[in-house]
């Protein structure tokens, strides 16, 4: 299959959807979102896969969405007149049809266990769309966060609040302070973290040793986990947290951040933001990503 934004490939009975914008750090724009939901639809209907590997190209999993010009991206969806559309946000938000949320949410509806392989940065929507998978493996010096809990956004998926008590969701979701992957599998954010040179192999290892389940058992206990999820309000939590950021993209203080990232570019915006907490780009280099890990396009398979 030929994508504009990610790489899909089957190997036997895994399937690897890599995300590839590694120039923009993976960042999400349209079609994205579609594509992705489409390679989820191939590896569903694709008897002989079993287990799906999401991984990002470069050195990044998903730096979050592309906010460099606004939402321009998908101003049809959410303008009118140049001007946002409350209305329009809100129904863009909220339909299983077109919402990006709901797009990669087609991982979490997929029979088919999904394992992300976290490397780099995971911000922002890149959080958001990582945690929507079954397991999620990092490499230790990976930085997951959501910025926006600061300025400029709210919970999109929601998974942060289902994988984390009460007491950490409350302190992330207020902070929007981030943990190293290290710190995420050790407050149960995620569920293991690797050095980058054994994350592919650990993440393959995985993939293998699922795929040596039968495919309908694996279905019926990744179905019983969701169901849970689901009687605990996920849905509900989904249809407010995008509504919530449309919001919050909005006030006033969020026009004058997006105003500051047009005039002064991306770097300045989040230099003001972050600068108090010293974090995200603003921290040493040593608690930031190691730029040197990357990630080849193409998956090393572990069996050839």
């Amino acid at each position: 299959m030929a994508f504009e934004t990610l790489v899909y490939e089957t190997r036997g009975p895994i399937a690897a959807i890599t995300l590839n914008r590694p120039d923009r750090l993976n960042t999400i724009v349209p079609p994205m979102p579609d594509e992705f939901e489409v390679a989820i639809d191939a590896a569903t209907r694709d008897a002989a896969v079993k287990v799906i590997v999401l991984r990002g190209a470069g050195r990044t999993f998903c730096a979050g969405y592309d906010f460099g010009g606004g939402f321009e991206h998908w101003d049809d969806y959410i303008t009118t007149d140049g001007r946002w559309d409350a209305g329009k946000d809100f129904a863009f938000a909220t339909a299983p049809q077109i919402a990006p949320t709901q797009k990669f949410m087609s991982m979490w509806r997929c029979p088919k266990p999904v394992i992300a392989q976290v490397h780099g940065w995971c911000v922002g929507g890149g959080s958001d769309t990582a945690l929507c998978a079954d397991l999620v493996i990092a490499s230790d010096d990976a930085c997951i966060g959501t910025p926006y809990s600061r300025m400029w956004g709210a919970y999109l998926s929601g998974m942060w609040l289902y994988r984390l008590g009460l007491a950490k969701a409350k302190e992330y979701a207020l902070t929007g302070k981030p943990l190293s992957g290290r710190e995420a599998a050790d407050v149960q954010l995620i569920n293991q973290a690797v050095p980058f040179a054994e994350l592919e192999d650990t993440v393959l290892a995985q993939a293998e040793q699922l795929a040596s389940i039968p495919a309908s058992q694996l279905a019926a206990m990744k179905l019983m986990v969701n169901q849970a999820y689901e009687n605990m309000g996920l849905a509900s939590t989904q249809t407010l947290g995008p509504i919530l950021d449309g919001l919050m993209r909005n006030t006033p203080d969020a026009l004058s951040f997006i105003d500051k990232a047009e005039r002064e570019g991306v770097r300045a915006a989040v230099t003001a933001r972050d600068g108090p907490f010293g974090d995200y780009t603003q921290a040493p280099s040593a608690q930031r990503p190691d730029p040197a890990n990357e990630v080849a396009v193409a998956v090393p398979w572990r069996r050839d």
